[in-house]
């Protein structure tokens, strides 16, 4: 038997050991079997992809609730997201609209702002999102934030350069189908 057969019957093994109880889990956390049900496969793809071995069913289940909890987290903070966006849709006259694509298009880059937002020093994304998005100044960014207008322009200079390997990333993904 292989390494690779060996890890799948162990994955198996622990899908089939554990996924009912995950799923609960989620459940009772999400208060929806469907995100629940997509939470715990997701649980198990990642260990597919990275498996690990256990010595015991308790040591199992810490790792894979642990593992779910940041799941949980992420889904409710994509949640959140989603949901800021479709109140600002909500807000503007139907003729301005966007398209179901372009939605989608905005959705996904304000996930990528997101988690890149999140990669920063507290300060730094709040600096980013105070001079960006609330269109205050250096100085009533500073004051908020208890730091000298320079630190202010660093930090939006930081999350800048964040924002431009977003974009950077982004054309190559473009350009890779291109290629082919």
């Amino acid at each position: 038997m292989s390494a690779s057969d060996s890890s799948s019957q162990g994955i198996a093994q622990l899908y089939g050991a554990h996924h009912r109880w995950l799923f609960g889990w989620l459940h009772r956390r999400l208060g929806n079997a469907a995100d629940a049900a997509e939470l715990a496969h997701d649980a198990f793809v990642r260990l597919l992809v990275t498996p690990r071995h256990f010595d015991t069913a308790p040591q199992a289940r810490v790792y894979l609730r642990s593992m779910a909890n940041g799941m949980c987290v992420d889904f409710w903070r994509r949640r959140s997201v989603e949901q800021a966006w479709l109140d600002a849709l909500a807000r503007q006259p139907p003729q301005f609209a966007p398209s179901a694509e372009h939605q989608a298009l905005v959705l996904d880059a304000l996930h990528e702002v997101d988690a890149m937002l999140r990669e920063l020093p507290r300060k730094a994304a709040s600096a980013f999102v105070l001079a960006v998005a609330c269109e205050m100044t250096d100085r009533e960014v500073a004051d908020a934030l208890g730091v000298s207008s320079r630190m202010v322009r660093k930090y939006v200079a930081r999350a800048m350069l964040g924002c431009m390997m977003l974009e950077a990333a982004q054309d190559a993904r473009d350009a890779a189908p291109a290629l082919s």
